[in-house]
């Protein structure tokens, strides 16, 4: 037996309670990770609230694990598995935007979802590059280009600090948004420009971009529309605020405007893999969290003012 969390049903973080789970075997393409980190993000905290996946999870699968972020040593490898063996230091996204249960001391993941943690890159670096690492860049990856002018919001969260590096890696010009307190770490990560949201209107400061990428939705994606050139593109990542409405405004200014998901991918996170080894891009903690606490992690989250990652350690 192990242990796990299980959301007993959609309400506060109450509803996160600690349980005993049997111990996992691996199918023919799985491995059994034994988790150091966990990975936090805001799909989290909206599946606990009883938005997002809570209603499918709900019908499908008793007890609700939540989470999708691990990094961990191999415990075991399925017949199938070829990639990895016992010992292996590994790290990804399991199963999303599927049951990942990944809050847990144990967990099975399909081999085709992980990479190798570089030796250097702890267990809680590696934790926090998996869903939000993955959701910057596969879409940017899609949409930026070297030379291309770009915009990414909330420049200092989970997926805007890696999105900061990784538009840089691909040869953009990044302008981002953040509030004043983070302006010289959102320069760090090799902004050209940034701008402090709560001191001027981001709108007012940049024109004709290429491409932005939306991280809140609501107000700031209509407001948006007025720094993207025509034949632009803004990717939104919250599905609330996305709707046909935007997007018609979008199309008057002959702008594309489209939510995304990401999706699991191991020969995505291989190329975040590489970028971590080589130092190209680093992730940031900003907050770390003992097991038996991961409710407080959520609640963490939940103020939407961290900068980076928030990381569950487990002993």
């Amino acid at each position: 037996m192990s242990k796990a969390f299980e959301l007993k049903e959609a309400g506060s973080i109450d509803q996160l309670q600690l349980i005993e789970v049997a111990k996992l075997i691996p199918s023919a393409n799985e491995v059994i990770i034994e988790v150091k980190a966990i990975s936090i993000n805001p799909v989290d905290v909206k599946t606990r609230l009883g938005k997002s996946f809570y209603n499918d999870f709900k019908e499908q699968y008793h007890p609700i694990i939540l989470g999708w972020d691990v990094s961990g040593i191999v415990e075991s490898v399925g017949e199938n598995v070829t990639d990895f063996k016992i010992g292996d230091a590994v790290f990804g996204m399991v199963n999303f935007p599927g049951h990942g249960k990944a809050y847990a001391e144990y967990v099975a993941a399909p081999a085709s979802h992980l990479a190798r943690k570089p030796e250097q890159v702890s267990h809680e670096e590696a934790a926090a590059a998996t869903l939000a690492a993955l959701t910057a860049y596969q879409v940017l990856k899609r949409h930026v280009h070297s030379g291309d002018s770009v915009l990414i919001h909330a420049a200092a969260g989970g997926v805007g600090h890696f999105a900061v590096q990784i538009a840089k890696i691909l040869g953009a010009h990044v302008t981002g948004t953040t509030s004043g307190k983070n302006i010289d770490f959102v320069k760090s990560l090799g902004a050209d420009i940034v701008i402090d949201y709560t001191e001027q209107p981001f709108e007012n400061s940049v024109k004709n971009l290429d491409f932005a990428l939306d991280a809140l939705s609501g107000e700031t994606l209509e407001r948006t529309i007025q720094t993207v050139r025509k034949g632009g593109t803004i990717i939104t990542l919250p599905s609330a605020g996305f709707n046909e409405a935007v997007v018609e405004k979008g199309k008057e200014n002959n702008i594309t405007i489209a939510f995304e998901m990401v999706e699991s991918n191991g020969d995505d996170m291989r190329q975040i893999a590489d970028w971590l080894q080589s130092g190209k891009l680093k992730a940031t903690v900003g907050h770390t969290f003992p097991f038996e606490k991961l409710s407080q992690a959520h609640a963490q989250v939940e103020t939407g003012k961290t900068r980076g990652k928030v990381i569950v350690t487990v002993p």
